[in-house]
């Protein structure tokens, strides 16, 4: 199991017909194992590299590691929103999916060094992948004299952008790590750890190259564009401080065409050859090509499941603190005082005057959704759970809540179990985002202010003119919300190294919520507002930097534990 769509092995890779189906197109099955590192049906080097169709090939198998980073590396004991206030894995059997995220968000005496390692590491993995891509380049480079100049720099650019991307990973988790470039030749066993700053300097080197040397979405045939290297400069520049980078490739991927879609429902979900102008990096899927994946089958409510009889969904499903972060429809904040009583009341929340947002990522009790109703109550179709008390959910919630956002409402579960619904990593409503920050910490307080306007004008929420706190506040709130369950916030938390900080600034000494619901014989639902936790949550300061990996430091004699770890 993973965090957000299953691992995967990848047999084949290859573009599907039809102009920007998606970002790369994989050949995928959502069943099999990790990634082979030496496939066992590739051909020689020479053949490979000896023809642009032929190197296509390769480098399509090359573009599988951004999924697998996108998909099983975020966190292997589930999505990361899972350590913070915005969702909560309900079973309390220890395992990924289950308790070991609590266990994680919990921060006690646990994280060591190991434990960080398996969990939230994948040093190994990214290493693994930036290997094969710099020998990918090195290949390419020795054959130079097969392609044209255009496919040469296009092919270079494409592994630049995957190359920048993995190095990314490993800077966003590691700070100082190891820079290996395309010089296969010079690796040595014992290398010493290369300063953050050289590591930006050299992702800002390959994100270039990428910038410059790929076409647009146009006339990339469903490749790596771009927009892509731009869209990811945006997110990778706000982890380097270097606002002006984001600023000026945001304003780049404007200039390319992309929008906000009119409906933000359609933002994520929609694919980009069904007209989502706002994705600009998506992986699709095909029953008919037989490229699947599980995402259903663990964030589905339990409800579908009970309902043909089988057993189900609902591993992890939001909090009552990320419900109470939404604004009302028409603007500001409801009043939640009235359900923090710990005691149960029959007073309706009040899910119906929130925000488009909400009503897009949450499912609560009262919602529709495939035709019926959500039950999220005792002995309800979806039913509850009692944190800890019952330690296996299935398919339950225990914070009367279920996931929409991402979850496919089309899907059958009687037919298959298998989904299909494509996975967007980069879209424009987070470039904007990462360009009001970027713009705010410039100084540049109007052209925070326009991105904001521009996100919450699409979802019909009223708009100020905001500066200094206010505008930072505004700006988190609308990451908070708008790129909910998408794979970033903890990361932004990390980032901004607010994580140790009390709550609600940080995810220091807090615990998460939800409502017990029950159905009185009149018909009335009952509320109680209860706990979902053991105990408060701790994030300590350690984990601003993951430890190396005990692999790294017993093979590699250059190189010692970070002093956070020692």
């Amino acid at each position: 199991m993973n965090t957000f769509f299953s691992r995967i092995k990848l047999s084949s890779v290859r573009i599907l017909s039809g102009a920007a189906l998606l970002g790369a197109v994989l050949g995928v099955s959502s069943c099999n194992k990790y990634l082979d590192i030496d496939p066992t049906d590739k051909i020689s080097d020479v053949v490979i590299w000896n023809d642009t169709e032929s190197a296509e090939y390769a480098v399509n198998y090359i573009y599988s590691y951004l999924y697998d980073i996108a998909a099983s590396y975020q966190c292997a004991a589930g999505m990361t929103e899972a350590l913070t206030d915005e969702f909560k894995y309900g079973s309390y059997v220890y395992n990924s999916l289950c308790y070991i995220p609590s266990e994680i968000a919990y921060g006690g005496s646990v994280l060591t060094a190991n434990y960080v390692d398996v969990y939230l590491g994948c040093w190994g993995s990214l290493y693994s992948a930036l290997f094969k891509t710099n020998e990918a380049l090195s290949n390419l480079s020795n054959s130079k004299s097969n392609f044209s100049d255009d496919d040469y720099t296009r092919l270079r650019a494409e592994l630049c952008l995957v190359r920048g991307w993995i190095n990314f990973e490993l800077v966003k988790r590691y700070k100082d790590i190891i820079i290996y470039d395309e010089n296969i030749d010079s690796m040595a066993k014992d290398r010493a750890l290369d300063t953050e700053k050289e590591a930006w300097d050299f992702i800002v080197e390959d994100l270039e190259y990428a910038q410059t040397y790929l076409p647009e979405k146009a006339n990339a045939s469903g490749r790596l564009d771009k927009g892509m290297a731009y869209a990811f400069t945006t997110r990778a520049m706000l982890y380097a401080e270097r606002y002006d980078k984001v600023i000026e490739a945001a304003e780049k991927v404007e200039s390319l065409g992309y929008s906000l879609m009119d409906e933000y429902a359609d933002s994520y979900t929609t694919a980009i050859n069904a007209g989502n102008t706002e994705a600009i990096f998506q992986y699709t899927f095909s029953y008919s090509d037989g490229i699947t994946h599980s995402f259903d089958t663990y964030y589905t409510p339990g409800g579908d499941f009970a309902l043909i009889s089988q057993i189900g969904g609902g591993y992890g499903t939001p909090t009552q603190e990320m419900v109470e972060s939404y604004e009302l429809a028409a603007g500001g904040f409801p009043d939640w005082s009235a359900w923090h009583t710990g005691e149960a009341t029959t007073a309706t929340p009040p899910y119906a005057e929130l925000e488009p947002r909400f009503q897009a990522t949450i499912l609560y009790n009262g919602a529709e959704w495939k035709g019926r109703t959500i039950e999220p109550f005792v002995n309800g179709t979806d039913g509850w759970c009692e944190w800890r008390v019952e330690a296996s959910p299935k398919g339950r919630t225990t914070t009367g809540y279920y996931l929409r956002k991402g979850v496919d409402e089309t899907h059958d579960l009687s037919a298959r179990a298998e989904s299909v619904q494509p996975l967007t990593i980069l879209r424009y409503g987070e470039v904007l985002l990462n360009k009001a920050e970027a713009c705010y910490f410039t100084g540049d307080a109007s052209g925070a202010n326009a991105a904001i306007k521009e996100i919450r004008s699409r979802v019909g929420l009223p708009t100020s003119t905001y500066s200094g706190d206010n505008l930072w506040n505004a700006i988190r709130q609308e990451r908070k919300v708008e790129l909910a369950y998408e794979g970033l916030y903890y990361w932004d938390l990390r980032r901004w190294e607010v994580s140790a900080n009390a709550y609600p600034d940080g995810l220091e000494g807090y615990q998460c919520h939800g409502f017990k619901i029950e159905k009185t014989p009149a018909g009335a639902f009952q509320y109680t507002y209860v706990s979902v936790d053991d105990q408060d949550r701790h994030f300590p300061s350690k984990m601003y930097r993951f430890p190396l990996p005990s692999g790294e430091l017993s093979s590699n004699s250059a190189v010692t534990q970070y002093s956070e770890w020692l």
